[in-house]
């Protein structure tokens, strides 16, 4: 069964990396080895 989830999120920066921080609540869908399709739209 497929799942989709939408979240606006500023980009963090850790270290010289920008990151993209998952809210905890998805912590039990996002498993690692979980396979994802990430899509990043820049809004202004």
């Amino acid at each position: 069964m497929s799942k989709s989830f939408t979240i606006t999120k500023k980009i963090a920066k850790h270290g010289n990396q920008a990151i993209i921080v998952v809210p905890k609540i998805l912590e039990k869908q996002l498993k690692p080895g979980t396979l994802t399709q990430v899509t990043i739209e820049i809004l202004k």
